[in-house]
């Protein structure tokens, strides 16, 4: 067994469970050392402890590079660990520049979402220092668009700001795309509604009398046209018996020649 007899007989806690990490031999082992401390420092334990626990995580033609290490040749995590990372060291990703985040581009058909979701994984990667670096790199790497024109007419100072206006742009275009996809309603037909009667002119409607309001159009008859003409027929012997007969039929026959002129009220 490589590891020394004091990493050997050490008692693991019964609590923990081991990280849930891998290495098979083609991944980065400095990535993978990252991984491990991390889970680690949840976990917690001795250097025996850490020891056993990364040799743990080797499967594979890993495991197999472990077991042929001569015998109690490990005596600490260090070493261990140094010693994982020069075996598998051409696995090792290759340094990265600051200024790679030029690299990363907005491609046709990418969300404004995703490509600030990619664009941000690399900052954290590369962690370069100099903010404007950062914004110019972010607004290179864009598409041509409403969001690229609002950036170049105001531009941001750091990219902590691109990150709130593009989120604000996002929820925007969320919001847009929410309301063309919805139907307009269809206009309701309107419907003639018929005035309702005033009482006065149901009842004058019902007896067949001419309405209120209505005028009478020219040339109709009037009311006048419908009195009943009367003839008189009187004896000449009655007429000489009525007493003042002369003054009565001259008063008579001024009330007929008003009423024929119609001026009789």
């Amino acid at each position: 067994m490589p590891f020394s007899r004091a990493i050997i007989y050490a008692v693991l806690p019964t609590t923990s469970l081991g990280p849930k990490v891998s290495f098979t031999g083609v991944e980065d082992p400095e990535a993978h050392l990252t991984a491990f401390h991390t889970q680690m420092m949840l976990i917690g334990g001795s250097d025996a402890v850490y020891c056993k626990m990364l040799m743990s995580t080797l499967s594979g033609a890993t495991l197999e590079w472990f077991i042929n290490l001569p015998d109690e040749h490990i005596t600490s995590f260090d070493q261990f660990a140094t010693l994982f990372g020069e075996q598998y060291l051409v696995n090792k990703a290759p340094t990265r520049l600051s200024y790679d985040v030029f690299d990363v581009k907005q491609y046709q058909g990418e969300s404004m979402k995703d490509y600030l979701k990619k664009f941000a994984i690399q900052v954290v990667r590369l962690k370069p220092t100099d903010e404007a670096m950062i914004v110019h790199a972010f607004v290179e790497g864009m598409l041509p668009g409403p969001f690229s024109e609002l950036l170049l007419r105001v531009y941001p100072r750091t990219f902590t700001k691109i990150q709130r206006r593009a989120l604000a742009h996002i929820a925007a275009d969320d919001r847009v795309t929410q309301k063309q996809g919805l139907v307009a309603p269809v206009r309701p037909q309107t419907t003639t509604r018929t005035p309702p009667m005033r009482v006065h002119e149901a009842t004058t409607e019902k007896k067949g009398a001419e309405k209120p309001y209505e005028r009478t159009p020219r040339g109709a008859r009037t009311r006048r046209d419908h009195l009943p003409k009367h003839n008189f027929w009187v004896e000449l012997k009655e007429l000489i018996a009525i007493p003042n007969i002369a003054a009565r039929l001259k008063v008579l026959g001024l009330l007929v020649s008003k009423f024929k002129r119609g001026g009789v009220n």
